[in-house]
């Protein structure tokens, strides 16, 4: 059977951010196959691109931590009933806990499939275990779902699933080169690059992204003659501007204020992986997913990373040789010493496992079988 599905995804706000950015993914990709797609959210700048690519956005602020905030399971008793949803999809925990009463406020034969998605290692608590209380829970690696597995109760009922988030190869496509007109204007905003070794570690600039690791990893790299630049780029948090002021006195204490640019969080990340050297994730704790990672390898620049969570799992299927162990910084030296000095460079698989069509068919095809159960 291949009915058409009514699917309301739940989550905070639509501003930029990884579950986000899949919210609008298979939102498209609903619309596209014919279904209907609604969207419950507090809105947000990313809402006019939901709304343009067909989907309905109901606005709602089921963001604000607040007990106040509980008035509103009945407005969403009143709103499940009234839509007849085939999906409820909760991605985020507050308002899952909201969405979750509301539901369970409905008599039992007009409660719509609840499904779940633990898109980070959340921290073990109450709070954090509504993520597992879907009828359907999807883990974004296989590392989230040992670790669901590890700390939560998960009923014998509950369909637990891994669907590796994607990308779209289309958009990071395999050996893609920004047009020209980028690039002119890129040597003129970074200069003196000729001859350099581009190493990029794109990521927030938060403690467990590891930043200063990889600096101190710049450091002896340079001292062992490679002629290292490196971009850091991400985003810089108003409130953690005390980290990004000990990177810079770090840079100025190593002496590498002529080997390091940092690059606040632009639109032009897959333009400037795309002229990288290698990309590299220094990454403390372990990832997720590392949606960030795939996208390099997607490019087909390599990857050298600290191999654990899903990061992990990416490189063994496009790229083992960028493996490390987790944390250990001189590992990381030699390895990207050795890519260096090596005259057959090797590269990354193309990727066809994570992919944005493959995620999107996946969860589809898990929404149907759900609601297929009870026909």
């Amino acid at each position: 059977m291949n009915r058409k599905l009514k699917v309301l995804q739940i989550l905070p706000e639509l501003n930029a951010g990884g579950v986000e950015r899949g919210t609008l993914e298979l939102a498209r990709f609903l619309v596209e196959n014919e279904h209907q797609s609604f969207v419950l959210s507090n809105g947000g700048h990313m809402q006019e691109q939901l709304e343009v690519e067909g989907s309905t956005h109901i606005n709602m602020p089921v963001h604000r931590k607040h007990l106040f905030s509980f008035c509103y399971v009945w407005k969403l008793r009143s709103l499940f009933l009234k839509e007849h949803f085939d999906i409820i999809h909760i991605r985020s925990r507050f308002p899952a806990w909201l969405a979750y009463t509301a539901w369970k406020l409905l008599p039992l034969e007009k409660r719509p499939k609840l499904v779940s998605t633990f898109h980070g290692f959340y921290s073990v608590n109450p709070y954090s275990e509504i993520m597992a209380k879907g009828e359907a829970v999807i883990c974004v690696s296989n590392s989230v779902k040992n670790y669901v597995l590890n700390n939560y109760k998960i009923d014998e009922d509950t369909v637990l699933k891994v669907i590796h988030r994607g990308i779209d190869p289309q958009h990071f496509t395999y050996g893609y080169q920004p047009p020209a007109q980028w690039l002119e204007k890129w040597h003129k905003r970074i200069i003196n690059l000729d001859g350099k070794f581009l190493i990029t570690l794109p990521g927030r600039f938060t403690a467990w992204k590891g930043h200063s690791d990889f600096l101190e990893i710049l450091y002896y790299l340079k001292r062992d003659g490679i002629p290292v630049h490196a971009l850091l780029v991400g985003e810089i948090n108003p409130h953690k501007t005390n980290y990004y002021q000990r990177l810079k006195k770090m840079i100025i204490k190593l002496n590498l204020s002529q080997n390091v640019s940092i690059l606040e969080h632009s639109n032009e990340l897959r333009e400037i992986m795309s002229i990288s050297d290698l990309v590299v994730s220094c990454s403390t704790e372990p990832e997720a997913f590392g949606r960030v990672s795939l996208e390099a390898l997607s490019l087909g620049v390599p990857v050298i990373a600290y191999s654990h969570g899903g990061v992990r799992e990416q490189l063994e299927t496009l790229f083992p040789y960028g493996m490390i162990e987790a944390n250990k910084k001189l590992a990381m030296r030699l390895k990207i010493r050795d890519y260096y000095q090596r005259e057959d460079k090797p590269k990354p698989v193309p990727n066809v496992r994570f992919t944005l069509n493959k995620m999107n068919n996946k969860v589809s095809d898990l929404y149907r079988s759900l609601t297929e159960k009870n026909m």
